[in-house]
């Protein structure tokens, strides 16, 4: 089993609850959302054209992609209509005001 490497991405306060932030966490594109306090973390490109989700509006747990409104949620990386399709998603945690993602 292979653990990944885990990677600072941002401070929490940096991502206010309600929004997302495109992050790098090693040589991936990330999109980092905080629902409610919790952060959660998802391939940045949406699988439909590419577009970046971390750019895309956030309702509860459902970011929107900015570029043809596909929508996921961010805490299971689900497409809202086919949830089927999905979009990888990673380990987060936070320690001392620190968002780490575990990539790998």
């Amino acid at each position: 089993m292979t653990t990944g490497t885990r990677v600072r991405v941002a401070a929490v306060s940096e991502v206010p609850p309600g929004e997302g932030r495109v992050v790098e966490a090693g040589e991936r594109t990330l999109a980092l959302f905080n629902v409610d306090g919790r952060f959660f973390a998802v391939d940045n490109r949406c699988l439909h054209r590419g577009g970046p989700l971390g750019e895309g509006p956030l309702e509860g747990s459902v970011v929107t992609c900015p570029w043809h409104a596909w929508r996921f949620d961010v805490t299971t990386g689900a497409n809202v209509n086919n949830p089927a399709v999905k979009v990888a998603c990673f380990p987060v945690s936070v320690e001392n005001e620190t968002v780490w993602v575990t990539v790998g």
